[in-house]
């Protein structure tokens, strides 16, 4: 379904769900990302009666001294103290996926969880930031491409603003300024440190972080679990829903110690 997008304390966010005793799960997308890549995800959720939270990250758009993996780590904690949040689960996506092992490092206390998925912070193979160096559509579509597994999920929609993007010179080197501190910050040496139970749902064919990606932080993360999903790139939550979100609604049971909730729809 559709969210709308609110806004308070001067954040846009998604907020579905109810308000309960559990850890709200706080969804976090990527670079070239958005709050709507987590639509399924979120309904899984909600329907199972999480309370969800997708802010709306302008990474394109941030001041210049705050364009950088802690600037954006920073904005975060700066959203989730101003709805008052206390302890979450962190969910994230390639460069959301950074953010949240970063924010787990940086405020340990509030973090109860993390659901990873093609996360930056160890390396990259492609980071995609080429395509603000070609204004061609084509170009655009075939670089997009190396996102999925299926190139069926490369839509027009999603070519035409990479396109606004690479024209829009500001914007792009704001996206280009934050792949490389993305690039630069290294979490290998610590991620020792973040001792919370850790989801690793990865897809199989992914090339932008491979599967040796999600094996290297299963073994540097002292309490992790890693599941691959096949025919799947980078974005498993986009690409193959129906296998990611019963992964993660599993997960949350056993972390939460709650009983297996009975959906109000089959959003699963």
């Amino acid at each position: 379904m559709t969210y709308p997008i609110l806004e308070a304390y001067g954040y846009r966010y998604l907020d579905a769900g109810p308000v309960t005793d559990l850890p709200p799960v706080v969804l976090l997308h990527g670079l070239l990302g958005e709050v709507s890549n987590w639509t399924p995800t979120v309904d899984a959720l909600a329907a199972h009666d999480y309370r969800v939270l997708a802010p709306v990250i302008p990474l394109d758009s941030l001041p210049l001294t705050q364009t950088n993996m802690q600037g954006v780590v920073e904005y975060v904690r700066g959203f989730t103290e101003h709805l008052g949040l206390t302890t979450m689960v962190l969910a994230g996506n390639s460069m959301g996926g950074q953010v949240a092992l970063l924010y787990a490092l940086n405020h340990p206390e509030s973090v109860v969880a993390l659901v990873l998925s093609g996360s930056s912070g160890i390396y990259e193979v492609e980071t995609g930031t080429t395509t603000f160096r070609r204004q061609d559509r084509n170009f655009i579509r075939e670089r997009a491409a190396v996102t999925f597994y299926d190139p069926v999920h490369v839509t027009d929609e999603l070519v035409e603003k990479s396109y606004e993007l690479a024209n829009d010179r500001n914007r792009a080197l704001r996206i280009l300024k934050l792949a490389r501190s993305s690039q630069a910050e290294s979490l290998s040496d610590h991620l020792g440190q973040i001792e919370v139970p850790t989801q690793l749902i990865w897809g199989r064919d992914d090339r932008i972080t491979p599967p040796d990606v999600a094996v290297a932080f299963q073994r540097s993360l002292p309490n992790a679990d890693l599941h691959f999903i096949d025919q799947c790139g980078h974005a498993p939550m986009m690409e193959r829903p129906a296998d990611f979100n019963p992964l993660m609604l599993s997960f949350l049971r056993e972390i939460n110690g709650t009983a297996v909730l009975a959906p109000s729809g089959d959003t699963s």
